[in-house]
């Protein structure tokens, strides 16, 4: 390729890429989904009780049944797309689905790449070890193997608080962490307290939580520029907040009351 032709094939390719930088983004309003007929939601099925499966295999949880209020209230069909920690955001970020009813805790680096509503939902992110390992806080766990699903909340808080050197084991999901704590890869895990639960309820009285890692508030996620349906959103969790609607499926899932969130 001789001086000219590389000159001209570096000035398409910037073309290109700026072309690529100004395209809009992709911009729905409820009108639209409404005129399509569904909605795409993106949910977990491996963080019980908030995403999990049911008897058919297909997703269920608090989670599900939250998307299937909104629904409801929208007057359209809902398609629940079982979504992992780690893709959530890009199959949301690269129109797989429209909305993510996952889990998804606020966090300011996830506010730059998506929109969050008001919240939906919360929970309490632990630190759980077997009964007989004496860890009373962050300096304790140094010596330790300690386990977390990637590219989690309590992947980021325990990152934060975990002495340097720690060894941090990190896992596809909550479920292989959970498993590498009952088979002894590892002598902890970050975990919410309803993970806990479940482990608790497969190991009765072996394990315990040890010390807060984070409480955390979990929102809707939309694309970024969606001033129509962030509102059609947070009008749904007031609506459903004050009627008591999200309370209810709450206390079927988590046996407790929504807790009281900003």
């Amino acid at each position: 390729m001789n001086s000219l032709s590389r000159r001209a094939f570096a000035a398409l390719g910037l073309a290109a890429a700026v072309s690529l930088a100004a395209a809009p983004a992709f911009s729905q309003t409820v009108a639209d989904l409404k005129k399509k007929g569904e909605i795409n939601v993106g949910l977990l099925v491996d963080f019980p009780p908030y995403g999990t499966t049911n008897a058919q295999n297909q997703p269920d949880g608090y989670d599900a049944d939250v998307a299937r209020l909104l629904g409801k209230d929208w007057g359209m069909k809902v398609n629940l797309v079982p979504v992992t920690g780690p893709n959530r955001i890009p199959f949301l970020l690269t129109n797989k689905v429209d909305l993510l009813i996952a889990s998804l805790a606020i966090t300011p680096e996830r506010a730059k790449q998506v929109q969050f509503s008001k919240p939906y939902s919360a929970a309490t992110i632990v630190l759980l070890g077997a009964k007989d390992k004496a860890i009373k806080g962050p300096a304790d766990i140094k010596p330790l193997k300690i386990g977390v699903a990637r590219a989690s909340t309590q992947d980021v808080a325990l990152t934060a608080i975990a002495p340097q050197g720690t060894e941090i084991r990190r896992f596809d999901d909550d479920a292989s962490a959970m498993q590498a704590l009952i088979s002894g890869q590892v002598d902890a895990i970050g975990c919410s307290t309803t993970v806990a639960a479940q482990i608790n309820k497969r190991e009765p009285g072996k394990y315990e939580p040890k010390f807060v890692l984070k409480q955390q508030e979990m929102a809707v996620a939309m694309r970024p520029g969606q001033a129509d349906l962030l509102k059609a959103v947070n009008d749904f969790v007031a609506k459903n907040t004050a009627n008591g609607e999200l309370n209810k499926l709450y206390r079927k899932w988590l046996e407790s009351d929504l807790p009281k969130m900003q």
